[in-house]
């Protein structure tokens, strides 16, 4: 058992070690990670489904892969952009599953062994949260003009100084939204891939352990298996949920730009 935990700990080392940024080609202040290259596969994979869905698209669509896109397609509308926009959801629907699927496929790129998920490393995520923080300033900007944007962050009836002091709050509360959809979604997916892979390597070894003194052979080697098949379908479950809670969020943060002032 004290040699089992010894191999334990240099495992989790590894797979630590293995989950930090590293370049494949270049390095210094310019290369390529092996995050971005699986953020390029998943973007091409992703690509390449939108495109062979859209070739066979018809009155009434044929074929479980095709219905399935749909349906993800419009729960995503339903849910997420008419749940949170209502009117203006056609409106801001192509930023926003646009948004869904890209975290959507380089989640699930993540899931499969030996690949990395884009949203792995803060530098990407930190670009979506860009991306979204962005999107919605300019939503309230057109909606209520830069000066009247400025003005919303005082409420009305609040007055001076106070006022200045609860603008500069929610200035700083906004800003914040930058930062949580950054690091929600980073930490969710390396945290939780180092957790899941630490499960994992503990599973193999106790269960190894049981081969190697040649007890219920046949049942420890099925229930490794069963362990390690729930553990990619709980990886996958959070892949998807990953998705859907930076999409959600992200239209909320529109919702209020265009009807909070």
């Amino acid at each position: 058992m004290e040699e089992l935990l010894a191999n334990f700990g240099e495992e989790i080392n590894e797979v630590v070690h293995d989950f930090l940024p590293r370049f494949m080609v270049g390095g210094g202040q310019a290369g390529l990670t092996q995050y971005i290259f699986w953020m390029c596969v998943a973007i091409i994979l992703m690509l390449v489904v939108l495109f062979a869905v859209r070739g066979r698209l018809s009155l009434v669509p044929r074929g479980r892969f095709v219905n399935g896109v749909e349906y993800v397609v419009e729960y995503v509308r339903d849910d997420i952009l008419k749940g949170n926009l209502g009117r203006t959801a056609d409106k801001h629907g192509p930023f926003l599953l646009t948004l869904f699927f890209f975290i959507l496929f380089n989640n699930i790129v993540g899931v499969i062994p030996g690949c990395k998920p884009g949203t792995g490393t803060i530098g990407v995520t930190f670009a979506l949260a860009l991306i979204s923080f962005v999107y919605f300033i300019v939503v309230a900007v057109k909606h209520m003009g830069a000066l009247g944007y400025i003005k919303s962050f005082a409420p009305a009836g609040v007055s001076f100084p106070l006022n200045i002091l609860v603008g500069v709050i929610e200035a700083f509360s906004t800003f914040l939204r930058l930062i949580t959809l950054a690091v929600r979604l980073f930490a969710n997916m390396f945290a939780g891939h180092i957790c899941l892979a630490a499960f994992a390597l503990l599973t193999s070894s106790f269960f190894g352990l049981l081969l190697s003194a040649g007890n219920f052979v046949g049942v420890a080697s099925v229930a490794c298996l069963a362990i390690l098949i729930v553990i990619y379908a709980i990886e996958l479950v959070v892949a998807v949920i990953q998705a859907y809670v930076f999409t959600v969020l992200s239209a909320v943060y529109v919702q209020l730009a265009e009807s909070e002032h």
